[in-house]
């Protein structure tokens, strides 16, 4: 079972009808993507508000990228002083493994950035211009005004997927961490966004997950024991500006498990052209191929 995520625009007041309209902006619209920079160019003062929603999402990092590129622009372009940037998140910090998180305090910092977190977007209010939040600890909502606002929206697993005797508690795919396998249907496996793996939602994550299901696999149909086992490997690429790109690479326990013989929470030029020129070619020539 790879059937991948589903956004669930609904979940926010106001939202799914915002999209690339009115200062609202969000880079997970395949239909309005392109307005992301088109709002940003337009965005000369007041705040531009960056959100990240109380549920997991693909792709952890993009909402931090996006903010520190508009920030970027409003360097270039003479308006920072005039704008706030804020990230208002659901989570408890900037990022979930201590020697990654570091370096983005610092980036946050540089940038001066403000920062809210445990704040989980409910509702938009396109005529007011005013995002409503509500505190996840103490229930209080909170009421932001807005010049532009990316918006990553609530996700989950495909409602067939979440109805069906497949799923766990929270509707994902139920698979033991490790082989994979469902934990009641020993003929199941699952790999990917839909599955219930503790780890990041990414491309990278799966290209280690798949040679480990495929083992699993081919040990259930010869009848042998199942010995592939997934130590929860993903990778985040987060640009903080133009050639500056973290590379973030971490197992289950938020353990590094990082590629080169480099300090990699370091700003690098080295990572922004593995992230631009070298991954796609990868991710389209090698995983999508079957040949990584």
């Amino acid at each position: 079972m790879a059937a991948g995520i589903q956004l669930n625009w609904d979940m926010v007041e106001g939202l799914k009808d915002s999209i690339g309209k009115n200062g609202v902006c969000s880079n997970y619209s395949f239909e309005t993507v392109e307005s992301t920079f088109e709002t940003i160019q337009h965005t000369k003062n007041g705040n531009a508000i960056i959100t990240f929603p109380n549920t997991p999402i693909k792709c952890g990092g993009a909402p931090q990228e996006i903010m520190y590129l508009a920030e970027e622009h409003f360097c270039e372009h003479g308006v920072r002083e005039n704008i706030n940037v804020e990230f208002m998140s659901a989570g408890a910090s900037i990022f979930g493994v201590e020697k990654y998180r570091h370096s983005l305090e610092k980036v946050v910092a540089r940038k001066k950035i403000h920062e809210t977190y445990h704040v989980n977007i409910v509702k938009i209010d396109t005529a007011k211009k005013i995002a409503n939040f509500e505190h996840l600890q103490t229930g209080e909502r909170i009421e932001n005004p807005y010049s532009m606002i990316h918006v990553t929206p609530p996700m989950g697993p495909p409602d067939f997927v979440k109805n069906s005797p497949l799923a766990d508690n929270a509707g994902w795919v139920d698979v033991d961490k490790y082989t994979l396998a469902h934990k009641k249907y020993p003929n199941v496996f699952s790999l990917g966004d839909v599955s219930s793996l503790h780890t990041g939602k990414t491309g990278a994550g799966i290209r280690k997950q798949y040679p480990i299901l495929v083992e699993n696999l081919l040990a259930v149909d010869a009848k042998t024991t199942l010995k592939g086992q997934y130590n929860g490997y993903t990778s985040c690429p987060l640009v903080t500006g133009k050639g500056r790109p973290i590379l973030a690479e971490f197992d289950y326990e938020g353990f590094p498990t990082e590629s080169f013989p480099i300090d990699q929470s370091k700003e690098r030029l080295s990572m922004y052209i593995l992230k631009k020129y070298i991954l796609p070619l990868l991710y389209w020539l090698g995983m999508m191929k079957g040949r990584l």
